[in-house]
């Protein structure tokens, strides 16, 4: 995906283009600009995901019409083939990638074997969606899976599905199946090298309460996989507290204008925001650094000045013990270090000292 320890920020413009295509390349301008490393979108059909009387979610009746069904609201936001494509070639221009969310089977063949992508993202809700899973998993693509509303042991059912999907092509699923395959060192194997897992609170926005950062660190050690976060909250801070807790993969919405009508702008991030993310988590990367405690470069030069050394806190004659009321301890550090002011009480100066002058051996 990208270097190791590298931060994949995935600028998600999912459908906020509200339909749009001129909007869509205005989102992929934005997010190119911010230096986010993909930009998503969700790619579905109203039929194959959504019945007619399907409700909305309380977050969808506060950002679009109260009479709009579920329905109505999905149809008018889908992508078609050509509008991906078009999209694809304009994301190759700004030199970003492109990232889509499918929904449905039919939308994962047009991602992963008719354009294909180099990766499929699956979002939250499919988590369960087994059958989905499943043929995702068999494309062989890598698979980015978001966690959001599930347990621990939902995202283990779900990995078991891409684990047997992964390996066991001619095999009949079952659930007996899917433990298997999630048990077995093949399995383990295939996920290692193809799976991401995204903690995520699936709500809009999320509360700062309920985004329960630490079970990022649940999922690594219980599923030993690479953990990023699919942010939900409002602002920035979360995302950079999760590029410091180690994610490798971090996702978050993003729109042109935040006041737009549309179920998830509410809940977005707008141009120069997302861009400060960007900056702020590639700054976390740097700062991160390394895990070995030694002086930086920067500090050696600084060491002498900080420090300090054993000096003689008054004049001093030669034969003349050291005590508590002559020994000092101060700056510059380039003489003897005060871990040995004990040893030098009770000594007889080999010399005369002048005030604050370094004793020597």
């Amino acid at each position: 995906m990208k270097a190791e320890n590298s931060v994949f920020i995935i600028a998600e413009a999912g459908v906020n283009h509200n339909g749009s295509l001129e909007t869509a390349f205005r989102l992929i301008d934005a997010a190119a600009e911010a230096g986010a490393d993909a930009v998503k979108f969700q790619t579905f059909r109203a039929e194959k995901v959504v019945s007619r009387t399907a409700p909305k979610a309380p977050y969808q009746f506060e950002t679009t019409a109260a009479s709009e069904s579920q329905f109505d609201m999905i149809k008018r936001l889908e992508l078609n083939e050509q509008d991906h494509r078009e999209l694809m070639a304009y994301c190759t221009g700004k030199g970003i990638q492109f990232l889509s969310s499918p929904f449905d089977a039919e939308s994962i063949d047009l991602l992963a074997i008719t354009l294909d992508l180099p990766r499929l993202k699956l979002p939250s809700g499919e988590i369960t969606n087994a059958p989905l899973l499943l043929k995702a998993a068999r494309t062989n693509k890598p698979i980015i899976l978001s966690t959001g509303m599930s347990t621990l042991g939902e995202v283990e059912l779900a990995l078991g599905v891409l684990a047997f999907g992964y390996t066991e092509q001619d095999k009949k699923p079952s659930l007996e199946a899917f433990q298997a395959a999630y048990a077995s060192e093949t399995g383990r194997r295939a996920l290692r090298g193809k799976v991401v897992l995204l903690h995520c609170t699936t709500e809009y926005p999320a509360s700062f309460e309920e985004v329960n950062l630490l079970v990022m660190d649940t999922m690594r050690g219980a599923f030993e996989l690479p953990v990023g976060l699919s942010d939900h909250t409002l602002g920035i801070a979360v995302s950079i507290a999760a590029a410091a807790r180690g994610a490798a993969v971090i996702e978050k919405h993003f729109t042109l204008d935040r006041s737009l009508p549309g179920p998830d702008h509410k809940a977005s991030l707008e141009p120069e925001e997302l861009k400060e993310m960007v900056l702020s988590v590639r700054r976390v990367e740097k700062a991160l650094g390394s895990p070995c405690k030694v002086p930086a470069p920067s500090e050696l030069k600084n060491r002498d000045v900080a420090r300090k050394s054993l000096t003689a806190a008054r004049s001093v004659k030669k034969g003349e013990p050291f005590t508590e009321s002559n020994l000092a301890v101060k700056r510059p550090g380039n003489g003897i270090s005060p871990v040995h002011y004990w040893d030098w009480l009770g000594r007889t100066a080999e010399k005369d000292y002048e005030q604050d002058e370094m004793l020597e051996t």
